[in-house]
């Protein structure tokens, strides 16, 4: 029966899984890819596998877009690259495509979890460009951090600067 309840619905821990799902951690859906494989969402990102050291997972407020279509599910995964004040600075990593068998309920969580981590977002021009100034959400923990994600090109001295005081702007308005 659990074989049969994962595949229509697909929830639970693939059986050849062999990541460590923190304590309080739980799993919202499953979808096997094509070749081997799964993609499977929980309460605190998305497990995805790797070439090398098993699956790794990738926190909700990590992904930068996610979209789906064609059986194909692409994320751009941010990886923090500094601070400046309280803000946490990102950059986009180039897209990854997973091609699903059965896509389950796996691009719904996925679409839920990434929207429900995002607080508020605004885009601000700057000089070379511009930047997402977006309050997250970060599972496991409380509170709203403050991320910027500037365009390439963008002069990084301004992100900074500016980051830095919308992030002590908000501190200062909810003290």
């Amino acid at each position: 029966m659990t074989s049969l309840w994962r595949r229509f619905f697909g929830g639970g821990v693939p059986a050849e899984f062999t990541g460590e799902l923190d304590p309080e951690e739980h799993v919202v859906a499953t979808a096997r890819l094509r070749g081997g494989g799964h993609l499977f969402a929980s309460s605190l990102g998305l497990w995805v596998p790797t070439d090398d050291n098993g699956p790794r997972r990738v926190g909700w407020h990590l992904i930068s877009k996610a979209t789906w279509g064609n059986g194909t599910l692409e994320l751009v995964e941010a990886v923090e690259t500094g601070t400046a004040g309280e803000a946490v600075l990102l950059t986009d990593q180039r897209p990854v495509r997973y091609v699903l068998e059965q896509a389950n309920k796996l691009p719904d969580a996925v679409h839920a979890r990434v929207n429900g981590s995002i607080r508020s977002r605004h885009r601000r021009e700057l000089p070379g460009g511009g930047a997402w100034f977006v309050q997250r959400k970060v599972p496991g923990r409380d509170g709203v951090v403050l991320q910027v994600r500037a365009d390439p090109g963008t002069d990084e001295e301004t992100v900074r600067r500016v980051a830095a005081e919308v992030a002590a702007k908000i501190r200062d308005a909810l003290q």
